[in-house]
């Protein structure tokens, strides 16, 4: 097990560095990012020179980028075009997203897998077709439709929840808008635990289980359940990083100041700092999800084991 997360580790470093290399390389000719600074009017050449220097816009590509991996190892992660620290916006964004993020898993978890293992024992039942049918329509909705008719319904019309996220954003406030971030997420979890658990309960130790007379709870819990989960757990484990990074539309219709909402704003200001250093961020949290995934594979069978 420790050789092979050892050799995972490695295996991250070059992924890790393409990643970024390649997202350094595409914000830096979406435009030009002392335009966005000067706003509509046109920066005159000294003003230009003055801030491409400051910002070290002036290098050629490569080098910026080297430069900009050597302060990464450091802790930092560069200054935005308003002179805040990366850093700082980080520290105020990634807390909120995380919480998000946290709302939406626990949905998909608890909401998804019950409706898939309900369904997957039932196959065929009116309870698995209702479930079918409210699950595509769900992933045939766009989040942002999903999202404003919850907020003009529960905030607006009803008023049982407020319409916009308040600057502390709690858990309380963050229910409705994680329920909205995991919609999709939830719909396709319950599918894909549905189709495991009906596959694996023709299984041949799924029979000897029920030959044996164990108790139809523990075959499910015990037997049924650990193997189907395998597949589950992949696509929540890759969905962590996806969510985080994807709450943008769910952020933007409640006003939540996350890491969706600074992605939004660097992208609409050209601020390559800011994009760059919260996409690095989200790259190595892709990279760790994907590490902890594979880790609970041997967890979930124990006929799986690293060499």
């Amino acid at each position: 097990m420790g050789r092979y997360v050892i050799r995972r580790l490695l295996q991250m470093i070059p992924v890790f560095i393409g990643a970024t290399l390649l997202i350094f390389l595409m914000v830096n000719v979406m435009g030009d990012p002392i335009a966005g600074l000067c706003g509509d009017r046109q920066c005159d050449p000294a003003t230009a020179a003055q801030l491409e220097k400051e910002f070290g816009l002036d290098k050629p590509v490569w080098q910026q980028y080297l430069t900009y991996m050597g302060n990464v190892f450091t802790g930092d992660f560069g200054t935005a075009f308003n002179g805040q620290p990366v850093t700082e916006l980080m520290a105020t964004a990634f807390p909120v997203t995380i919480r998000l993020t946290i709302i939406a898993i626990v949905f998909e978890i608890v909401i998804g897998i019950t409706l898939g293992v309900v369904t997957g024992l039932r196959r065929g039942r009116p309870v698995d077709s209702g479930v079918l049918l409210v699950t595509l329509v769900v992933i045939s909705v766009p989040t942002f439709v999903t999202g404003l008719l919850l907020q003009l319904l529960l905030g607006v019309k009803w008023g049982w929840i407020k319409p916009s996220v308040s600057s502390d954003a709690t858990f309380g406030e963050l229910i409705v808008p994680g329920l909205v971030l995991a919609s999709v997420s939830l719909a396709y979890v319950t599918r894909l635990t549905r189709t495991s658990i009906a596959e694996n309960k023709r299984s041949d130790y799924v029979r000897t289980a029920i030959a044996k007379g164990l108790p139809r709870r523990r075959v499910v819990t015990r037997h049924l359940l650990r193997n189907s989960l395998i597949p589950v757990v992949t696509f929540i484990g890759t969905d962590i990083g996806a969510l985080m990074g994807g709450a943008i539309v769910t952020e933007r219709i409640f006003n939540i100041h996350g890491v969706g909402f600074q992605l939004y704003q660097g992208i609409l200001r050209q601020n390559t700092q800011t994009v760059v250093g919260f996409v690095t961020v989200l790259v190595l949290v892709f990279l760790v999800a994907n590490l902890l995934v594979d880790l609970l594979y041997a967890v979930l069978d124990p006929r799986i084991r690293y060499a």
